[in-house]
């Protein structure tokens, strides 16, 4: 090969090229962008190799939150941009008008990667703070959402200012005129962003949290909280999405208070038949005496009831002087004790059986207790074991609980008992 000739002809195209500066001008921005391409690979190998050596490290493991979130990536692709700003005046035969104009869109190439790499550092502070012990009770997403779009906000001003090659403050300075627009477009995100920082403020809402809120058919867990809505998963696997200023104007259930106690309420009626009610005959009370949960009761009952019956004289000779002991009565104590002994009931928290007002339906006896679970199927289930076991004693006490009559009790007697079969119709004589 002819090196001599081979340095002509480049002299040659060389002179050639000095005679159309255009053409000129083209390849050399071409051979710019080509090396700001080819750096900008070797920055991003090294920059992505360098940080996977050290996220190795136990005391750096926070660089793996980095660079799985690609703020090393988005740093990595400031670099083309970077090199043709500060390549642009080593071009020849190129105008000042191109240099202007083609430094502007490389700085704002630069502006741009800038952004998604402090969005991404946003993101990677945010996956650091969901593993510490705060981020059980305080969500930040909220807020980091809030600063996001404000970087977006003020970013976009600057890229659009730097491609017009005008003052980011003219823009800025216009916005102030358009300032009623910006707050009734971005309404429900500043009603948002106030209630966020209320309900974080005041620890109103965690992450975790079984709230209720019929009004929108949330009735479940609190699996995510944003700026501008609370993801609540309900126990049917369903996700209602609520809008975060709703929380505030709006009330809710939260059972975070129930969960950090430890026990659940139980607070449910049995509704006696009041015909059932009466007193306890002599040969009742001794075979109630030997029951034990009623035995202390029984013994301290009777002596009060015989002190007061004796202090009254020979009037409490008659039935409806003295003082007697009844039927509810004693089942409401022998309830009352059978919860006091119940290994899962909490022995420190309110626990009582206490009669209510009698309604149409008969006299509800209202069991009114805590769990020592809040576990759901745990607590229906020591629910449901206590009002099986109490409406299965209840014969003993002479007591029966109220029902409404059904068809298959008019047929059985009750209407004919109640009417007198003379009132009742032949074709339903024949079918009782």
């Amino acid at each position: 090969m002819d090196f001599k000739q081979l340095w002509l002809n480049a002299q040659d195209l060389w002179g050639a090229l000095d005679q159309h500066p255009l053409l000129h001008a083209g390849l050399a921005l071409i051979l710019l962008l080509v090396i700001a391409l080819v750096l900008g690979r070797v920055a991003r190998y090294l920059i992505l190799h360098a940080s996977r050596m050290l996220g190795r490290q136990p005391a750096l493991h926070w660089i793996n939150d980095f660079r799985h979130n690609k703020v090393f990536q988005r740093l990595a692709q400031m670099t083309p941009s970077l090199v043709i700003q500060f390549g642009l005046h080593l071009v020849p035969e190129l105008s000042k008008t191109a240099m202007v104009f083609l430094g502007n869109v490389a700085l704002a190439f630069t502006i741009l990667f800038l952004l998604l790499s402090v969005s991404a550092l946003l993101n990677a502070l945010l996956d650091i703070y969901a593993r510490t012990e705060h981020a059980r009770t305080r969500s930040i997403k909220g807020y980091v959402q809030l600063a996001k779009m404000v970087l977006y906000v003020f970013g976009a001003i600057i890229i659009v200012a730097t491609l017009i090659d005008r003052s980011p403050l003219l823009l800025l300075s216009g916005l102030g005129a358009m300032s009623a627009v910006i707050l009734l477009v971005y309404k429900d995100t500043l009603l948002s962003f106030v209630a966020s920082v209320q309900l974080t403020s005041n620890d109103m809402l965690r992450v975790g949290d079984w709230i209720e809120m019929p009004q929108v058919g949330a009735d479940g867990d609190v699996v995510d909280i944003t700026l501008h809505t609370v993801k609540v998963q309900n126990f049917d696997k369903t996700i209602v999405s609520i809008p975060t200023w709703r929380l505030m104007s709006e009330s809710f259930r939260n059972w975070r208070g129930m969960q950090q106690s430890g026990g659940r309420r139980i607070k449910r009626s049995l509704f006696i038949d009041a015909s059932g009610v009466r007193f306890i005959r002599d040969d009742e009370e001794e075979k109630l005496s030997q029951v034990h949960l009623l035995t202390a009761y029984m013994g301290r009952k009777k002596a009060e009831l015989k002190a007061w019956n004796e202090a009254q004289g020979n009037v409490a000779a008659m039935s409806a002087n003295r003082r007697r002991m009844t039927n509810i009565g004693t089942f409401r104590a022998y309830a009352l004790a059978y919860l006091k002994s119940h290994p899962e009931i909490q022995p420190n928290m309110t626990c009582m059986v206490r009669q209510m007002q009698t309604t149409a339906q008969g006299i509800p006896l209202e069991i009114y207790c805590f769990t020592t679970t809040t576990v759901w199927a745990d607590y229906e289930r020591i629910q449901g074991d206590i009002f099986d076991y109490l409406l299965a004693v209840l014969p003993e006490f002479g007591l029966s609980l109220y029902q409404q009559p059904s068809g298959g009790d008019l047929r059985s007697g009750i209407l004919p008992a109640v009417l007198g079969a003379s009132h009742i119709p032949e074709a339903e004589k024949h079918v009782m």
